[in-house]
């Protein structure tokens, strides 16, 4: 926490959806819970293996520009 690295969002701003995905709340920020979203990349990962062992194309799409600040 002391770091200031980015663990999660604001709670006024989430989504409910992501209620599984939240490992506590501290000073009105849900933080993350990382074991999941290492479950979740791993899964992802083997879908785009999966995805293109069979020749298919793959898009990646940004959702922030990498200057915004």
């Amino acid at each position: 926490m002391n770091a200031g690295v980015h663990f999660g969002h604001l709670k006024k701003k989430w989504n409910p959806r992501m209620l599984p995905n939240i490992f506590m709340e501290h000073k009105g920020i849900h933080i993350i819970d990382l074991n999941r979203t290492n479950e979740s990349l791993v899964r992802a990962a083997e879908a785009i293996k999966n995805i293109a062992r069979t020749g298919r194309k793959i898009l990646f799409v940004a959702t922030k520009n990498k200057d915004a600040k």
